[in-house]
C-alpha cells in the first residue's frame, strides 16, 4: 500500500523556519515528480513547488520564489521543503504529492499519490 507521510511542520513566528519531509513507503517513487500543494481554511489547494524525478528541474509558486526550496533524496523515497522567512500568510496544511506526468506541474489534478498533509502556522 502506498503511503506518503509528510512530516515537519508547527507553529514558528514570523521569519523563522520550517523544514518538511514527505517521506514514501509502498512503492518507489524516483521515477515520479514531485510536488508541494498547500491548502488554508476555505481556500482552494493552491501549487507551491515541483521538483521533476531527476531533480534538475523546479518550479515554484511567485509567493515562496526565494524563500522556499524543494529537494529529494531518490536514494530515501523522500522529499523534502526548506521554508525560510516564513509569513502569516503562509499558514496552511502542506502536503506532497506525486505524479508521473511532466505537463500541468501546478494542477494538482495531474498528481495521482497524496500525503495526508501537515500543519504550518506562522504567527506574526
Amino acid at each position: 500500500q502506498v503511503q506518503l507521510v509528510e512530516s515537519g511542520g508547527g507553529l514558528v513566528q514570523a521569519g523563522g523556519s520550517l523544514s518538511l519531509s514527505c517521506a514514501a513507503s509502498g512503492r518507489t517513487f524516483s521515477s515520479y515528480h514531485m510536488g508541494w500543494f498547500r491548502q488554508a481554511p476555505g481556500k482552494e489547494r493552491e501549487f507551491v513547488a515541483f521538483i521533476s524525478w531527476t531533480g534538475l528541474t523546479k518550479y515554484y509558486a511567485d509567493s515562496v520564489k526565494g524563500r522556499f526550496t524543494i529537494s529529494r533524496d531518490n536514494a530515501k523515497n523522500t522529499g523534502y521543503l526548506q521554508m525560510n522567512s516564513l509569513k502569516p500568510e503562509d499558514t496552511a496544511a502542506y502536503y506532497c504529492a506525486y505524479t508521473t506526468r511532466g505537463n500541468g506541474p501546478r494542477d494538482p489534478s495531474m498528481y495521482a499519490y497524496w500525503g495526508q498533509g501537515t500543519q504550518v502556522t506562522v504567527s506574526s
